[in-house]
């Protein structure tokens, strides 16, 4: 028997509803490394796979933003411990996309998977610190709690295809939003790798969106639909964001700005309340017995 045989090479897809599928239009463009080698094909995605992942996005939303907060920490959770067991993959995948020795690419796949535990451990605690009762004149309860926005874009950051997608991304979800992600265009893999991870753990399908292709031939429909409730657009270069923030305006969409971030450093929560909700609610205290003493 010869010891020659041919590589497999893996064959990337688009992660829409839970589902694997190629581009509707067929098309691929090639992936390379910073050396300009050749990587893999990714889809290119169309109009219509950013139309798709809007639906499955939204038809995910009533399940994920009415699981508990406890619940929805624990998924993520989850995708960390399977993040850990594929460490190496994304090492490889981290190099290549960022020309990164295999050493430094470790150190930002282990960042990363310290990030999503780091959000995961705040679905539960972001309710306590921007939510509360609140001091009022008259016999009433004055409560405020937070509620995710609705389905969010998420245009991925271009350079740091792995530890500055895990931080846009994962704070959307944590706080109950569903997310459809355009990768980083020319450095997709990590992200499209994530996609596999998401599929077989606990994160019901819809929930997480990516795709793959041109930035601003997906962005674009994104930002002008009308069941998208949110944009960030951390990857957009200065040109782009200005067009994607006009198309969102068409339905008042809220739009994070590209910000300059150091994703390695301390996270903070600005990105876990940029898509959140504050819902009031009065509720008259009652009174107590003759004296009219109240709660």
């Amino acid at each position: 028997m010869s010891d020659a045989r041919l590589s497999v090479f893996k064959t990337y897809k688009l992660y829409v509803g839970g589902k694997f599928p190629r581009s509707e239009s067929g098309r691929v463009y090639e992936v390379s490394d910073s050396k300009g080698k050749w990587l893999a094909n990714a889809p290119l995605s169309s109009r219509k796979d950013a139309r798709d992942a809007v639906v499955a996005a939204r038809k995910a939303f009533g399940g994920w933003s009415g699981a508990t907060a406890y619940n929805r920490g624990q998924v993520l959770y989850r995708v960390a411990e399977m993040l850990e067991g594929r460490r190496g993959q994304f090492t490889r995948e981290v190099a290549d996309a960022e020309g990164l020795s295999k050493s430094k690419a470790a150190a930002v796949v282990d960042a990363t998977i310290d990030r999503w535990v780091w959000y995961a451990g705040w679905t539960d605690k972001i309710a306590q610190v921007v939510g509360g009762g609140n001091p009022v004149a008259g016999p009433f309860f004055n409560l405020s709690s937070p509620e995710p926005t609705g389905v969010v874009a998420i245009v991925a950051p271009q350079e740091s295809s792995f530890l500055g997608l895990v931080s846009v991304l994962a704070p959307v979800i944590a706080t109950g939003n569903t997310a459809i992600v355009v990768a980083s265009e020319n450095s997709p893999l990590p992200a499209l790798s994530l996609a596999e991870v998401l599929a077989t753990s606990d994160v019901p399908g819809g929930v997480v969106n990516v795709l793959s292709g041109r930035t601003a031939e997906i962005a674009t429909p994104l930002a002008s639909h009308q069941d998208v409730n949110a944009i960030d657009l951390a990857g957009a270069d200065e040109v782009l964001a200005k067009e994607l923030e006009i198309a969102a305006a068409d339905n008042l969409k809220r739009v994070l700005r590209p910000q300059p971030v150091d994703y390695a450093g301390t996270p903070g929560i600005d990105r876990l309340t940029a898509f959140l909700e504050t819902k009031t609610v009065w509720h008259p205290t009652g009174s107590l017995g003759a004296s009219g003493s109240s709660y």
